[in-house]
């Protein structure tokens, strides 16, 4: 993660000098920002159903950068990039990589987050051999419309792939013994791990990033035509490299080994 902060500074860095697309972007004094609300660490909707989470600080932090009001929209995540074809926001912050599937759709801000991508499963699993050979006939959860979806059904075809509409749906089937494995983000089983799963379930193996499918990192998404938003955007990550609080963030919720 301390690496990526380089590589996010010098992608960023890059586009913070195009001034007249700065100029064109201050036209934006209000942002809609769409997320998922149920993808902890990055974003969530706790007890009170209040948006909480990574993300929802960075977004705010950015708002702050770029001096303009920012109202939050929760939507679920298979239908988050037509929400935003549609209007009903601006930008979608919902730990969402920025593959090269995905930018057929939409535009990407510079990535923002870049995290391990595990497998875990049953504390009673011996062997921490993830291959196609060895799960073949196990069952292999993940979240619909993801990456981690998309991982799944490409490399394991002799599996069976167990998709769900909300990752914790698929932490509960594999908690419950419904489910053998489960494929996400690090960050996200970690949380898991800690809390619901800690005494059902571990880490197997970390998973090897495939660019084809995982894409660069996440970032927010855009429309095409907003090209001045994603610049706002790029210059406010840029800044929030450079000071640090990007990082302050990261230690605050990312909290994993």
């Amino acid at each position: 993660m301390k690496g990526f902060a380089k590589f996010v500074a010098a992608a960023a860095l890059t586009v913070a000098g195009a001034t007249g697309a700065l100029a064109q972007a201050k036209e934006w004094k209000e942002i809609r920002i769409g997320t998922e609300g149920a993808y902890p660490p990055y974003n969530n909707l706790n007890a009170k159903k209040e948006l909480e989470g990574f993300e929802i600080d960075y977004g705010n932090l950015l708002c702050e950068k770029m001096k303009v009001k920012c109202s939050w929209v929760v939507q679920d995540w298979d239908g988050i990039i037509p929400a935003l074809q549609a209007n009903k926001y601006d930008i979608i912050l919902a730990g969402m990589n920025a593959t090269e599937e995905r930018k057929k759709q939409v535009d990407f801000t510079t990535p923002y987050s870049k995290t391990p991508i595990w497998m875990i499963g049953p504390k009673s699993t011996a062997s921490s051999d993830i291959s196609p050979a060895t799960l073949k006939g196990k069952s292999i959860g993940a979240q619909g419309s993801t990456i981690h979806a998309n991982y799944v059904e490409k490399f394991y075809k002799d599996s069976t792939a167990r998709l769900y509409p909300t990752q914790e749906e698929a932490n509960l089937d594999l908690l419950n013994g419904r489910l053998d494995y489960i494929v996400a983000d690090a960050l996200a089983l970690a949380d898991f791990l800690k809390g619901q799963g800690k005494d059902c379930c571990k880490k197997i193996a970390e998973v090897t990033r495939d660019d084809a499918i995982h894409g660069a990192g996440v970032a927010g998404a855009v429309r095409k035509a907003d090209t001045a938003l994603k610049d706002l955007f790029n210059k406010a990550i840029a800044e929030t490299v450079a000071d640090g609080s990007l990082k302050k963030l990261e230690d605050k919720w990312f909290k994993y080994e």
